[in-house]
C-alpha cells in the first residue's frame, strides 16, 4: 500500500453522541444502531453491543488482544475502562447489567443483571451471576465467583450477605432508568425536546 493509500485510511469513526469507534487489525466495533456511545468514550476492536446498550462519557471499551461482549440495555457509565487478557479471557457482559462509574472489568464474565458498583475492580476468570452485586470500591481477585443474589464487598472482596427483595428490585428497575436517561441525552444532543422529559 502506497504512502497515500494508508493516509486515506479511515483509523477512527465518530458516533453520532460524539463517541468514537477504532478498528483493531481491520476490525471495527459492531454497534447497532439502537445503541447510544456518548461523548468521549472509546470503543475499539473485537466489540459487540447488544440493543439499547448505553457507554457513558468517557469510557474505554478495547477488545484488541480478545473480545468484549455486551447485552441488550445493559449500562457502562461514565470512566469506565473494560479489557480482555491476551487469547484466554474475554469479557462478556450480560443483559440489563449494571457497571457503575469508573468501574475496571478486565477478562471476566457478568451474567444478566449484574451489578458493578463505582470504582470497583473485576479480575481476569471472575464471575458475578444472575443479580450478583460487587459493592463500590470492592476488588474481586481472580477467579472468584459472586453467586447469584449475592453482596460482596471489599478488597478483596469477601461474601457479605445475600440482597434483599427490596434491594434486587431496585437494581433491576436501573437498567430501565439509564435506558430512559440514555433517550434524555441523546435527545438534547440531537435538539429535540421530549413529550415527557426525564428524569
Amino acid at each position: 500500500m502506497s504512502k497515500q493509500d494508508d493516509t486515506q485510511r479511515p483509523i477512527c469513526r465518530d458516533t453520532a453522541l460524539g463517541g468514537r469507534l477504532s478498528p483493531f487489525k481491520g476490525q471495527w466495533p459492531t454497534v447497532p444502531e439502537s445503541a447510544f456511545i456518548f461523548h468521549g468514550a472509546q470503543v475499539v476492536g473485537d466489540v459487540t453491543l447488544g440493543e439499547h446498550v448505553s457507554i457513558w462519557h468517557n469510557c474505554v471499551l478495547r477488545g484488541d488482544v480478545n473480545s468484549i461482549r455486551v447485552g441488550e440495555r445493559s449500562n457502562i457509565q461514565d470512566g469506565t475502562v473494560i479489557h480482555v487478557s491476551t487469547r484466554t479471557f474475554p469479557t462478556t457482559i450480560g443483559r440489563d447489567c449494571l457497571i457503575a462509574h469508573m468501574a475496571m472489568l478486565h477478562g471476566c464474565t457478568l451474567k444478566d443483571r449484574a451489578f458493578v458498583g463505582m470504582g470497583a475492580v473485576v479480575m481476569d476468570n471472575c464471575t458475578i451471576e444472575e443479580d450478583g452485586m460487587l459493592a463500590a470500591g470492592a476488588m474481586l481477585t481472580p477467579e472468584k465467583t459472586v453467586g447469584s443474589c449475592e453482596l460482596w464487598a471489599g478488597r478483596p472482596a469477601k461474601f457479605v450477605r445475600m440482597l434483599t427483595d427490596a434491594e434486587l428490585e431496585k437494581n433491576r428497575s436501573m437498567a430501565e432508568h439509564y435506558h430512559q436517561l440514555a433517550l434524555q441525552h441523546k435527545a438534547d444532543a440531537e435538539g429535540r425536546t421530549l413529550d415527557r422529559p426525564y428524569p
